[in-house]
């Protein structure tokens, strides 16, 4: 649970070569060490007349009662050290593939600036350094630089450290950022006075780390989240030099299950605030000259109703499902706002998702999702059309950063399972395009080298199920390679393919991969989604099997050589199919796994829970809960064979709390009736994204592959 965006897991790397490289593989053996056992603590659950005993409850101590629960803490370092024992014969082989991977990345490197407001934007890395520095110039790119905020400086001490929410005042003078220095993604706003390079002393605790600024250049909006749910639940207002603890409340969220966030307009005329659900939206808006002003709804919530507004010239785009499942585009007057003055531009269709719209003074950009690929369409303002065509079999595309409202070159990104991450400008008007940035894989790199596919498996009710592959040239469809699985499926998250160039290490070492579009994900529109959701959660699991099922049939691989890999939802996702499936895998990652979806779900005091009964339920609905209890990995581990398994959590997860992962891999150990390796790591340090410096991830990368070549008998 508990990722509103999709949770992208990085892959690895290694050296391509223009020939497949040679495998060493002999018999693995695991070393003979025990593995630990957690105390059991029998608990009671009873609600809607059933019974439930959770041996492993107290596990949630450290959240409930903080870093005086040593037995907690004890217990997860016993299971790292175990992990440690377990991979030791790896240790060299992991140092080798970070270095391999580490490699692969050009270390002093730099975005592709980005102009705003008379400043070209960007952010620079360089040698040996983990982290970046945010810098401008003015009017021209052979300006001097200013470097805005060394992170690299502002890092050093910490084992994490995250910036994040940059924004410049309108007249260019103070930046406001975030840090979160936990991993816990409650921010602290911090306001850096450009002309003179001093801190105000301006500091604004637990926040999700951005503000939308006035145009006084003194006053700023800013999400407060609550201190233990660590929902965003107020708006508030900061004037600079005011003390945080009196800023004024402008709007506070009723509604639990809303997420709510602030932004300013691209054309800067308007702050508005946003209250959304799986379910339900409302904007509320008020004039950014006129900050004092209190915010006024644009047009009342309503029962299943979606909706985004951008204003342009003289009027209101209203993105919406209104009546159009799969949403549709309507304008409104900027003095009617309400849903009856809406009136029609692009009209809804059943084969085609309007996903997202980007707007200009004289252009608007529309991306749409057909057969589950994203095509971007261009719209004039005589409504004349025309769209920005994509060759590959499959690929990913989608609007870039463009923050200029007056423009008339779109910023857009491209990417597929061969191309590297690509940006583009793409002049509107003359409707040609300019590479921009291709990301440089150090080492070499030729796309020819490996092959893409986009295959349909049949899923368990008839459905077409999209997978995309990619693979080294040369390959065979023997059923003797391996193949590496990843899903999601969840929160109407796409799993796009994209390129990453830690990947080849496992393409270069034999292996396939493959990205299932499941149910609950949105590629093949919002119907796709909600027949993944709620009552039809199911959906997701079997598709995901059926996937694995076809990938032998048609001999991508066979069993024994079948591998799986999800986070967070997509970690349920892996215990689904572990408990469902269990002998179709050789092995399984599960990384900050969604696995206690019963006990989290009713516990409303764990971060984000309510915001997501739309999603998964609410147990406290009897219906719901009997459903939930029949897929939660955790409530349904019986004693029989488990593949592999590797799980990963953090301790100071914000997403998906540390003692999930725990209690399920706990109540396996006793349960489990195979041989099968069974390992969890926890970083101490460390949150639901990872590490935080651009190269230490990798090191988790290195584990996860190292895992599947011991699997697979590969040692090198």
């Amino acid at each position: 649970m508990k990722c509103i965006l999709p949770c992208l897991i990085l892959l690895s790397a290694i050296t391509a070569c223009n020939h497949p490289q040679k495998k060493e593989m002999k018999a693995i053996t695991w070393p003979d060490a025990k593995a630990p056992i957690a105390e059991i603590i029998p608990h009671q659950r009873v609600i809607h007349g059933d019974t439930v005993v959770d041996n492993y409850y107290w596990m949630i101590d450290y959240f409930k009662k903080g870093p005086d629960s040593t037995k907690v803490v004890d217990y997860l370092k016993a299971e790292n050290a175990y992990l440690d024992t377990m991979m030791k014969g790896t240790d060299q082989f992991q140092a080798d593939l970070f270095k391999e991977m580490k490699g692969r990345i050009k270390e002093k490197d730099e975005s592709v600036p980005v102009f705003r407001n008379g400043y070209y934007y960007y952010s620079r890395t360089e040698d040996g350094q983990q982290y970046f520095k945010y810098c401008r110039k003015k009017g021209s790119l052979s300006a001097a630089e200013e470097i805005l905020l060394d992170v690299d400086q502002l890092a050093k001490g910490h084992s994490y450290y995250s910036a994040a929410g940059f924004s410049v005042s309108p007249d260019n003078k103070l930046l406001a950022f975030g840090v979160d220095q936990v991993s816990r993604r409650q921010y602290t706003i911090n306001i850096k006075n450009l002309e003179t390079g001093e801190m105000l002393k301006d500091a604004i605790i637990n926040t999700e780390g951005g503000v939308a600024w006035a145009n006084d250049n003194k006053t700023f909006f800013y999400t407060s989240k609550n201190p233990v749910t660590l929902l965003s639940e107020k708006i508030k207002k900061h004037v600079l030099g005011s003390d945080a603890k009196t800023d004024a409340v402008v709007y506070d969220e009723k509604d639990n299950t809303n997420y709510i966030g602030v932004g300013k307009s691209k054309n800067g005329k308007y702050i508005f605030i946003a209250s959304q659900g799986t379910l339900t939206s409302e904007y509320k808006i008020v004039d950014a000259d006129h900050p004092e002003s209190p915010f006024k709804v644009f047009a009342a919530r309503s029962k299943d109703v979606l909706y985004n507004v951008m204003p342009v010239d003289g009027k209101f785009l209203i993105l919406t499902n209104w009546n159009a499942k799969n949403f549709r585009l309507m304008e409104c007057p900027l003095d009617k706002t309400e849903k009856e003055n809406w009136k029609e531009v692009i009209p809804h269709r059943a084969d085609v998702l309007l996903e997202s719209v980007e707007e200009f003074k004289d252009f608007t950009v529309l991306s749409e999702r057909k057969n589950g690929l994203t095509e971007l369409r261009v719209l004039k303002k005589d409504k004349s059309d025309y769209y920005i065509k994509f060759d590959e079999p499959v690929y990913d595309a989608g609007v870039g950063s463009n923050p200029e409202y007056n423009s008339t070159t779109l910023r857009y990104a491209y990417t597929s399972l061969t191309t590297p991450n690509s940006t583009y400008d793409y002049d509107l008007v003359k409707k040609d395009q300019k590479l921009m940035k291709q990301q440089e894989v150090l080492g070499g790199y030729n796309p020819k080298d490996y092959v893409t596919e986009r295959v349909f498996a049949t899923a368990k009710d008839g459905t077409k199920v999209p997978i995309a592959l990619v693979y080294k040239k040369g390959f065979e469809k023997n059923g003797k390679s391996p193949l590496l699985l990843y899903g999601y499926g969840s929160y109407g998250s796409n799993s796009d393919v994209y390129f990453s160039s830690p990947r080849l290490s496992l393409l270069n070492r034999g292996f396939v991969f493959a990205i299932a579009n499941i149910r609950g994900g949105q590629e093949m529109g919002r119907q796709w989604y909600e027949d993944g959701k709620l009552m039809k959660k199911e959906n997701t699991f079997t598709d995901f099997i059926a996937a694995g099922e076809y990938l032998m049939d048609q001999k991508y691989t066979s069993k024994g050589h079948l591998y799986a890999h999800g986070g967070s939802a997509g970690g349920l996702l892996m215990g689904a199919v572990a408990n469902m499936a269990p002998d179709l895998w050789n092995g399984l990652i599960a990384d900050v796994p969604f696995v206690d979806v019963i006990n989290t779900m009713l516990d409303e005091s764990i971060p984000l829970t309510t915001n997501e009964f739309d999603e998964w339920g609410n147990p406290k609905q009897k219906a719901a809960y009997n459903y939930m209890k029949s897929y939660s990995p955790y409530e349904n581990v019986e004693k029989k064979a488990y593949p592999n398994i590797l799980v990963t959590t953090g301790l100071h997860d914000s997403q998906v709390q540390y003692f999930e992962p725990a209690k399920w891999v706990a109540k396996l150990r006793a349960t489990k009736t195979d041989k099968n390796v069974l390992l969890l790591k926890t970083n101490m340090e460390f949150g639901h994204g990872g590490a935080s410096g651009r190269f230490d991830y990798l090191k988790d990368v290195s584990l996860r592959w190292a895992f599947l070549f011991s699997l697979e008998g590969i040692t090198k």
